[in-house]
């Protein structure tokens, strides 16, 4: 019976979110223990290979819930079809609320010009190369194996996922649906471009590391792939959670609910909305820009926004110096040994916003030579925009990335304003 009223509620709200003009792929829903949808929002997928940073991710999460500090209500995932996860005893009304985001989620993902290259049978491609990557755990070791994950995890964020915006050509080998590149000897064009500064570390990795097994550029290739695939979420998270978000409250008002029901919403969507701590909360943030379009150009423009814009250019042009007002937004430093707000002026806190989500907020870092030197010697460049590196983390990462090249690995960057290089030679790591 309460599966029979779950289907009634999801047929109600999809019917009442395409009469909106809301365009979703084929739905998938699945009710499931919170202990499973903890596990999916650890490891990012329900199918994935397997490390002990998901666990740990697991236990942040599942404690974050037994604290009451945090619930994962949902789960969707960006395919055709979509799939949705709900937590089994979810209340009636949690699973509308929910049902009506996720709806949200899905158009968002199939109408956003940067998810246009996603791959959207991502779930067997991960669930492909877990098979593969378990086997090299029983053929290598599984130690050995987890080693090598922890060195290619380490530099996971420093992709390109803009590449075949730029390089047309690279389309052609389905460089994002999990296909791998021309064998070596037939890369004529992939060696023409290396001659430029190369963004996408991974790739130049796995395609010119000079000691890398076979397995080892599989796997490189294989975390390429899926943080690519993730990318588009980062880039998007404030427009995306403010589209589901002001999709959800729009279609929750219109559906009868009793006063219980809608005194739980409320108390549901409020909690929602809160505001965050050090970092603005996505979902406040998106929906109230979203609502000052609506209110400035009419709906039809949030659909013009929802296609074209990233959180880059959505903050960049929406984001008025009446909503820094009405949010208290601010720009705040550490000076000694206090953390200070440091001005509240609306030009201020716009590009001090933005710039934190360029890039996905990650360092941009690009190859300059993969033959620096002595032949074999990796150059990295750290693209200087008066934000420094943290020094432990960089001598860490210089670490991993040594892991993966086997030769001396440089990284220019700026300590103090001045021009400095990181080398590490196998056993240290020298400033020069």
């Amino acid at each position: 019976m309460e599966r029979e009223k779950i289907e009634e509620t999801i047929s109600e709200i999809m019917v009442l979110a395409r009469s909106h003009g809301l365009d979703f792929f084929p739905m998938r829903f699945e009710i499931c223990p919170a202990e499973v949808l903890y596990a999916f929002g650890a490891y990012g997928m329900p199918t994935r290979f397997s490390h002990w940073s998901f666990g740990k991710a697991y236990h942040r999460i599942k404690t974050q819930y037994d604290y009451g500090l945090n619930r994962i209500y949902e789960m969707v995932i960006n395919a055709d079809p979509c799939y949705a996860f709900l937590v089994a005893g979810n209340s009636p009304v949690q699973n509308k609320l929910v049902v009506a985001h996720v709806l949200a989620h899905s158009d968002f993902f199939k109408n956003n010009v940067y998810f246009s290259h996603t791959c959207r049978e991502m779930l067997d491609v991960m669930a492909r190369a877990a098979t593969r990557i378990r086997g090299y755990e029983r053929l290598y070791g599984r130690e050995r194996v987890e080693e090598f994950l922890d060195a290619v995890l380490a530099i996971q964020e420093h992709v390109d996922p803009y590449r075949l915006v730029r390089c047309p050509r690279a389309a052609g080998r389905r460089d994002w649906g999990g296909r791998q590149y021309p064998p070596a000897g037939d890369r004529g064009e992939e060696k023409q471009e290396a001659r430029e500064p190369e963004k996408d570390l991974l790739r130049f990795i796995a395609e010119n590391a000079p000691e890398l097994a076979d397995w080892e550029r599989d796997i490189v290739r294989t975390v390429r792939r899926e943080t690519l695939y993730f990318w588009p979420q980062i880039a998007t998270k404030i427009l995306n959670e403010g589209w589901a978000t002001y999709w959800h409250a729009r279609l929750m008002r219109e559906l009868e609910l009793g006063e219980a029901e809608a005194l739980e919403f409320a108390r549901m969507h409020a909690e929602l909305l809160r505001p965050g701590g050090l970092q603005p909360n996505p979902y406040l943030l998106g929906l109230r820009i979203l609502e000052g379009i609506e209110r400035r150009w009419g709906r039809e423009k949030l659909f013009e926004v929802r296609a074209l814009e990233n959180d880059v250019s959505f903050v960049r042009n929406y984001l008025t110096e009446e909503l820094v007002e009405e949010l208290e937004l601010y720009v705040y430093e550490l000076r000694g040994q206090d953390w200070q707000v440091t001005t509240r002026e609306s030009r201020a806190v716009r590009a001090a916003l933005v710039a934190s989500l360029i890039n996905g907020g990650y360092p941009y870092l690009v190859v300059r030579d993969g033959e620096h030197g002595r032949p074999g010697e990796l150059y990295l460049q750290h693209v200087y925009e008066g934000v420094e590196l943290d020094l432990h983390h960089l001598e860490r990462a210089l670490g991993h990335v040594y892991r993966l090249w086997r030769r001396p690995v440089h990284l220019e960057t700026a300590v103090g304003g001045e021009r400095t290089v990181f080398t590490h030679d196998g056993e240290r790591v020298s400033r020069g």
